[in-house]
């Protein structure tokens, strides 16, 4: 299985910058939505995507990375993508989205490309809340430091299993992360003055290496150190050997008698198997919080709020970042 074309196939399902809703009482997501009125949408997206991966490697992280703060805050709506006025305060202020949300790049090239080639059939058409407001705060976003009852209970908050969480967590077999995320593990792991004995003794020296004690913390190191810009089943084989970088990585490995091992070994052994699972658990999560009904509405535009709400329009200059944050304040995939 292409590892790209999965990427572009799971953003496609999930409806990550185009609603394919009809606000009925029993409306559904439909992946087919666009197969007649658009039937090279997939392909157009791939391309794009190939495309931008071969000139930037860690687009295809960044774009999951802003999926997953979509979902995780007040559902898939891409309220992530509204920008700030003087009354509306926007997720893009959260300490984990500022200045990374590279992906907007992308997603506004996706837009152009489809509506060039499927004029009045596509637009950027998302759910919006339309009484709980935009909130500036990730609070249901697993943090980097969480142990294992922390991350289940924060996925089971959005509806996911721990199927999905192990298979989620596997994006981060690219992409990268700061050494603030992640250094207590390096020198002061939970208070003890010593480094985090989950860490292999030789990965630790590498780390301490790249983010030396009171150092920079804005250096970025690779989530994987052996193919850090391939999506494939590496993630688990570090795993395996304690080379996962963020706390929340090794805890699905190396908590004793978690149920977690045996996913992470599977995948481990199973390319494949982690692939698949990885597109079905990233169409889940897209549908988390997904409006039907009167309960939402189609925006016009990705970074406006309609007008008839009677909310000031929203300014989209600057819209995008050319600096990411891999694996953010609260981010864990």
């Amino acid at each position: 299985m292409n590892p790209l074309r999965l990427i572009a196939t799971a953003l496609c399902c999930v409806a990550i910058v185009f609603g394919g809703l009809t606000f009925s009482s029993d409306a559904q997501l439909d992946p087919n939505f666009y197969g007649k009125t658009c039937p090279q949408l997939q392909s157009i997206v791939y391309q794009i995507l190939s495309n931008v991966a071969t000139k930037d490697p860690r687009m295809p992280a960044s774009l999951i990375r802003l999926h997953f703060h979509d979902c995780f805050v007040q559902g898939c709506d891409a309220s992530v993508l509204l920008n700030k006025t003087s009354t509306i305060v926007t997720e893009q202020d959260a300490l984990p989205n500022i200045n990374s949300l590279r992906g907007l790049d992308v997603i506004n090239q996706i837009k152009t490309a489809i509506e060039k080639a499927c004029p009045n059939t596509v637009s950027c058409a998302d759910i919006l809340t339309l009484s709980a407001g935009i909130s500036s705060v990730l609070t249901g976003g697993p943090g980097p430091s969480f142990t294992l009852t922390q991350l289940k209970s924060a996925f089971a908050d959005q509806g996911l299993t721990t199927l999905d969480l192990v298979s989620l967590s596997g994006a981060h077999t690219f992409g990268r992360s700061r050494c603030f995320l992640f250094s207590d593990r390096l020198y002061n792991f939970s208070n003890t003055g010593k480094p985090d004995p989950t860490l292999d003794a030789t990965y630790l020296k590498v780390l301490q290496k790249q983010c030396p004690q009171n150092g920079p913390g804005d250096t970025r190191v690779n989530f994987d150190p052996t193919t850090p810009d391939i999506l494939d089943k590496n993630y688990y084989n570090n795993l395996q050997v304690k080379k996962g970088l963020l706390q929340s990585d090794q805890e699905l490995f190396s908590t004793p008698g978690a149920d977690t091992i045996g996913i992470v070994n599977n995948f481990a052994n199973n390319q494949n198997a982690f692939f698949q699972n990885f597109a079905n658990s990233m169409i889940r999560m897209g549908n988390i919080g997904v409006l039907t009904g009167k309960k939402g509405e189609i925006r016009t535009q990705c970074n406006f709020v309609n007008k008839k709400k009677k909310s000031p329009e929203l300014d989209i200059t600057g819209v995008t970042s050319t600096e990411s944050i891999e694996g953010g304040v609260v981010s864990s995939i």
